[in-house]
């Protein structure tokens, strides 16, 4: 670029908008591709380098590309996770017939299509990601708590949804080419050869994808989002057709009665508390959104209208194959593997890749990556956060994890159940005490007068709130005795931390709405 049009750039532009990564810190990476030099341009005033980069910044309001579609197809992939599945094939199994089923998710749907556009509202408003927003309630610096709770459940997913992707795509290659069988054969570090091989292929599809940030993300879902819809009615089609056009509509051993009823409202809990980590920081997303009415629209058509879609399916699959064989499969890849024509398994297997690839950088990528930038602003920019968020997901080995009820239950089910006071905690304080009136300039400010200093950085009123909540909700979920009510832990946890936090904090205070497009960027990714 020539002096004089450099020139002419820095006229048009804010100068904290020239540069990729304020502060100078250039991406040498889009250095190379480019083939120019990082231009080192001031921070804009008053913000801190701790706790301010490109990717933390709020987005502007024009250029945003979320609309409704992109939410859809957001839903459209992750409720449509073979874990989903088989946690509803799971309920047909417990004794749930055709119409309870709808019910508890229909339940479900409800609840969630109202909690997240209470979260997706606020990262539409803000146009801050989830750690950003955190700060609000927790303070600037006290908001690394809830930050790394979410990224630390995200980071360990991530491996474990990689590695359950990389099993279909080593039955896939197996079945493609059965000489390679001896590659399956031997272990290092608890994988195979062709393990390791379809696990490393799937992480670096996956690292590339993330490497050109959100905007690639979003177009990946878009992509797999109508594959993984068509594919799913087409099992279902076909197993209806298997089954002589006729499917079981409950088992044998169905529920009746308050046993029944009890089972509906548990199922329609924990169909909530599965999402208990993207309602969280489903604001990574939004921040995107051009208006709330894109919000709406996306969540109502991949919420409550997909999640009854989904239903249907799950009756079909599971209805139809009991009427063949009086079994109950656990997943469609049961079903899958039992297609006959290899052609026509090579494709649903295909797809089945594209659908846990697409769930895991949306629910399991995402949320470690703004985590890293927030922990170290200064170093770490979106790509580079990727990269050491999947290289972290890589060396836990977490097919190991995955193996263990231990980890499973007590790591990662406890840290799942703190995610609902953090909730708590931060709706509370948005809607019911700030009245959604924010700051921003403020929420990347170290100076003691911000409205988010607090003590030192930190909300004790939050931590205090939050603690006792926490520690009701690990309870509930972790102690067998109470294993009846496990599943409504999140929702205990996170209005027992609302209804402390509002009691012991200051609700009268007076509260400055400031918008950040002094400091915003242009949407990168």
């Amino acid at each position: 670029m020539s002096h004089n049009a450099r020139s002419e750039r820095a006229k048009r532009v804010p100068p904290h908008l020239v540069d990729p990564e304020p502060g100078g810190v250039g991406d040498p990476a889009v250095a190379s591709l480019t083939g120019t030099k990082p231009e080192t341009v001031p921070l804009p005033p008053g913000v801190s380098p701790k706790l301010y980069n490109a990717d933390l910044a709020p987005t502007t309001r024009k250029g945003r590309t979320w609309h409704a579609y992109s939410i859809f197809t957001l839903w459209a992939n992750d409720v449509h996770s073979l874990g989903n599945y088989a946690f509803a094939i799971g309920l047909f199994a417990l004794g749930l017939g055709a119409w309870q089923i709808l019910l508890a998710f229909a339940l479900g749907a409800v609840l969630l299509f109202l909690l997240l556009n209470l979260s997706g509202f606020m990262g539409e408003r803000t146009g801050a990601p989830f750690p950003v927003i955190s700060r609000i309630a927790f303070g600037v610096k006290g908001a690394q708590i809830p930050a790394v709770i979410r990224g630390a459940v995200a980071i360990a997913w991530f491996g474990i949804q990689t590695y359950l992707a990389s099993v279909v795509l080593r039955v896939l290659i197996l079945a493609l080419a059965p000489n390679l069988a001896p590659l399956d054969t031997n272990s290092f570090l608890g994988l195979s050869t062709l393990g390791w091989i379809s696990f490393v292929a799937l992480w670096v599809v996956q690292v590339i994808i993330v490497s050109f940030g959100m905007e690639m993300i979003r177009k990946y879902e878009a992509f797999a989002g109508p594959i993984i819809l068509v594919t799913m009615l087409a099992l279902a089609i076909w197993m209806f057709v298997e089954a002589g056009g006729s499917i079981a509509w409950s088992t044998t051993e169905s529920l009746t009665g308050g046993e029944m009823w009890v089972r509906i409202f548990q199922s329609a809990a924990l169909w909530v508390v599965i999402y208990g980590t993207f309602v969280l920081n489903f604001c990574d997303f939004t921040r995107g959104a051009p208006s709330e009415r894109s919000v709406v629209r996306g969540n109502f058509f991949g919420i409550p209208i997909n999640m009854l879609f989904f239903a249907v399916i799950v009756i079909v699959l599971a209805g139809a194959q009991y009427r063949i064989d009086g079994t109950i499969i656990e997943s469609p890849t049961d079903i899958v593997n039992t297609i006959p024509n290899t052609f026509l398994l090579v494709l649903a297997a295909l797809a089945l890749i594209i659908l846990t690839i697409a769930v895991n950088l949306m629910a399991n990528f995402v949320a470690p990556i703004y985590t890293l930038a927030n922990l170290f602003p200064r170093r770490l920019n979106f790509r580079r956060a990727a990269l050491v968020s999947a290289v972290i997901g890589l060396i836990i080995l977490p097919w190991n994890l995955y193996n263990s009820p231990v980890v499973i239950v007590y790591f990662l089910g406890g840290l799942g159940a703190l995610l609902g006071p953090l909730f708590g905690v931060i709706m509370a304080d948005y809607w019911l005490v700030r009245k959604g009136r924010v700051n921003m300039p403020d929420l990347y400010s170290e100076s003691p007068d911000g409205d988010y200093a607090y003590t030192r950085g930190v909300n004790r009123k939050a931590i205090i709130a939050g603690t006792p909540a926490a520690v009701v909700a690990l309870v509930l979920a972790l102690v067998p005795a109470f294993s009846l009510v496990a599943g409504f832990s999140w929702f205990v946890g996170a209005i027992l931390a609302a209804v402390i936090y509002l009691i012991i904090t200051n609700r009268h205070g007076t509260f400055r709405a400031v918008d950040g497009e002094t400091i915003a960027v242009a949407p990168r990714h």
